[in-house]
């Protein structure tokens, strides 16, 4: 997680100057390996390496082979440059100052170094996200180096040089070794991702929540690096299926990511054991060596292929690992318990240190009161709910795939999950165990209580949302449902009121005090304590950042139809609220763009859309009247502020 170059041992280029000259392509062996006073090039003595005894090519034979294929998902490359938004500091050191570089924004990429120097001299760029009294805070990249050392050849013209073989997550680099005092001009960010188009736009007339989508998007760039990564910044960088899970229709909002998310479920795929277990991490790693990942860590295989046909209207995806995902589920019945779903007990797991996973990560990093990561919900409730919302999925993937047989086979496996999970966690005068935020979220959302329950657990969220002063509890699990679960159950003012809420914990404290991205804990920093366990601390992990969904569907009105994949008919339906005068969405789908933007004024309500060429959308004003079905075209509707209901 570095790279060392030294520039004196760069080979001649047929082309020109090599890496030092400006717009030359680097050698990849260095210059002058043979010249006098240089230091002989690992490459050979000279360009063709006489005189060096060379190492024997090593022939890798894997067994089972493994299957060759061409590159399929979007390559990463380099998407923009950012400069320091001002000059350098001067970080007081021995025998040197120091100088911290500020880009302004938590990005992921490498830095252009354009630098004059005495030949031989040799300069450190240490990378880091945010800063503690005025110094690069690097505690939490754990053992991560996030360094970079470059030796100067001497270049009386300057020279110019980016690292080819390593990514950084930062904002700042601090930079040692300068004999005099650099300029802002010295360091240029290059801000690497996977190539995705962009394809949502989103403004309100709250900044804060127009800084709030700036940081979910950049959250997204930074992890969106052939892979869905949960951080770009620790020794860590792995493919977690749990944050990948919550996030993804957030991502499918933001760019263009079928081919992206194609891909990786095949890395999924591979991952997947003989039993049908999927691990937490893909591509897998021998030191996360798991018999199971988890609830919902491992049903990112069903969930994702299924939110990809909803986005995209592709059957594709399902139709390549249907049977996979098929042996997942039958994998998650036979190692539940009467239909409550369990990890595999502790004999089963490759490590007796991981016992500490049997249940899965929990509703992680949650703010109830736990003093363990995974919460206080609990975690055979979590488990079974998403058997049984594994089911309901696996339902509708069958039918749209024309496997009426299974499709009833797991429309009767939901049934079955969802009485085994009334029998055990609802009582029979209606509480629910755990009394969690989260518990009462995935009982409403996945639509595992009897009906006449629904207010009742409706009114238990409240009130302990209400207790905590309008504060969520939920970790990674239940926060992505919060606000669309009080929208569907007539508390759209509540779920402005989170969205809102400007004290720890929120959406909004990291935005008060400088956040650029979405950060993996709720309380990463705060005022009383300051930064929270370095271990675990990462200042980019878009899982929070999933409340993007709900901002696009609701506050910009635009969603995809259940009954109708992939946004040929599609629903407009905005939901003012939480003092906002003024929002536009622009989405552009697989069938065109899609835009709805409303505004207050003058007490009136003023709504334009646009619905693309050849798709037609379901519109409903903001109180749910007046559906009507619209064709292509360019509308604008007023209507009286009171008369539909407006906060």
């Amino acid at each position: 997680m570095g790279e060392a170059y030294d520039a004196r041992l760069e080979l001649p280029s047929p082309f020109g100057r090599g890496a030092g000259g400006e717009g030359d392509t680097p050698s990849p062996c260095g210059r002058g390996a043979g010249g006098e006073g240089d230091t002989p090039s690992p490459c050979g003595r000279g360009a063709r390496g006489e005189g060096l005894n060379w190492s024997p090519v090593l022939i890798c034979q894997p067994t089972p082979a493994p299957l060759l294929v061409a590159q399929n998902t979007p390559p990463v490359r380099a998407q923009t440059e950012l400069p320091p938004i001002g000059e350098p500091v001067a970080v007081p050191a021995w025998p040197e100052n120091e100088w911290l570089f500020d880009f302004g924004q938590n990005l992921v990429g490498r830095v252009r170094l354009k630098v004059k120097g005495e030949r031989g001299t040799t300069l450190t760029l240490r990378f880091g996200e945010v800063t503690e009294n005025g110094k690069l805070y690097t505690a939490n990249l754990r053992t991560a180096r996030q360094t970079d050392y470059y030796t100067l050849r001497g270049d009386p013209q300057g020279e110019i040089w980016e690292s080819r073989f390593t990514f950084h997550g930062f904002r700042y680099v601090q930079v040692k070794g300068l004999a005099e005092p650099p300029s802002r001009d010295l360091l240029t960010a290059i801000v690497l991702h996977s190539d995705l188009p962009e394809t949502i736009h989103f403004e309100c007339s709250d900044p804060l929540l127009n800084q709030l989508h700036h940081n979910i998007q950049w959250g997204w760039k930074g992890n969106s690096l052939d892979v869905p990564t949960d951080c770009p910044q620790r020794d860590e960088r792995l493919g977690w299926t749990g944050d990948a899970q919550v996030f993804a229709r957030t991502a499918t909002y933001l760019t263009d990511a079928a081919g992206f998310f194609t891909k990786w479920i095949q890395d999924m795929a591979d991952a997947q054991l003989s039993s049908g277990a999927i691990p937490s991490v893909a591509p897998v790693i021998s030191t996360l060596d798991q018999a199971d990942g988890g609830p919902a860590w491992s049903d990112a295989f069903i969930i994702i292929p299924w939110t990809i046909w909803q986005q995209y209207g592709d059957t594709r995806i399902l139709e390549t690992h249907y049977p996979a995902m098929c042996r997942y589920l039958e994998y998650l019945v036979s190692h539940s318990q009467n239909l409550i779903r369990f990890l595999p007990d502790e004999r089963e797991l490759p490590k007796p240190q991981q016992s500490w996973q049997l249940g899965g990560y929990g509703d992680w990093l949650a703010q109830d009161g736990s003093t363990d990561k995974r919460g206080f919900t609990p975690r055979d409730l979590i488990g079974t709910a998403f058997l049984a919302y594994d089911a309901r999925l696996m339902n509708q993937i069958a039918a749209a795939l024309g496997k009426d047989d299974d499709a009833l086979k797991f429309r009767q496996l939901f049934e079955d999950v969802r009485a085994a999970f009334i029998e055990r966690f609802i009582t029979p005068a209606g509480l629910l165990i755990g009394q969690q935020q989260t518990g009462y979220l995935l009982v409403l959302q996945f639509g595992l209580a009897p009906e006449r329950l629904w207010p009742v657990f409706l009114a238990a969220l409240v009130k302990d949302i209400e207790a905590r002063q309008t504060h969520m509890s939920t970790g990674f699990v239940g926060t992505p449902y919060i606000c669309q679960v009080l929208t569907d159950f007539g508390r759209l003012d509540l779920a402005y009121a989170l969205l809102l809420q400007k004290t720890f914990p929120s959406w909004l404290y990291p935005v008060l005090h400088g956040a650029t991205t979405i950060w993996e804990r709720w309380d990463g920093w705060t005022e009383t304590q300051g930064f929270q366990d370095p271990e675990m601390n990462s200042f980019n992990h878009y899982a929070y950042g999933a409340v993007g969904t709900w901002m696009y569907e609701n506050i910009g009105g635009i969603r995809p139809h259940p009954a109708h994949p992939g946004f040929q008919h599609f629903i407009l339906n905005p939901q003012p609220g939480g003092g906002l005068t003024y929002a536009r969405a622009e989405y552009n789908s697989v069938h065109g763009k899609i835009i709805s933007q409303w505004k207050i004024e003058d007490g009136q309500f003023i709504w334009n859309f646009t619905i693309p060429p050849n798709t037609t959308a379901d519109v409903i004003m903001p109180d749910g009247s007046g559906i009507s079905q619209y064709e292509a075209g360019q509308y604008e509707i007023r209507s009286v502020q009171n008369s539909i209901g407006l906060q």
